[in-house]
């Protein structure tokens, strides 16, 4: 396929703890299984359950903190900053802190809530 496909309008997808996610390519815009990429913003103190992907996942932190528990390891990440986690790692995403925390995350192949295997207690 040649040419290009500017996406105007993400797929907003519903959360029940005030995360805001805009996947602009993967499975919910345009079918895309190999990759997402999304834009989210955390609010303030909100947190995930541990989950072992099976996607490798690229965030980058475009403003704000985000906490990552990784194998057991404590990492925060500020603005500016950027980390790639391998698929098959135990890990919970975090907000802990008092401003919300924007940045764009990156999933190969893309993301899908059955490919995040979270946890349920």
């Amino acid at each position: 396929m040649a040419g290009y496909k500017i996406s105007k309008k993400p797929f907003i997808v519903p959360t029940t703890d005030g995360k805001l996610i805009k996947e602009y390519f993967g499975k919910a815009t345009d079918g895309n299984s190999a990759l997402s990429i999304a834009h989210m913003v955390a609010p303030p103190y909100w947190s995930e359950p541990f989950q072992t992907p099976s996607f490798d996942e690229f965030t980058y932190i475009i403003k704000g903190k985000k906490q990552f528990i990784i194998d057991n390891e404590k990492i925060v990440l500020k603005t500016g900053q950027s980390i790639k986690i391998y698929k098959n790692s135990r890990v919970q995403y975090s907000n802990p802190f008092s401003k919300p925390c924007e940045y764009i995350a990156i999933c190969t192949p893309a993301f899908s809530l059955e490919n995040a295997n979270r946890e349920t207690n």
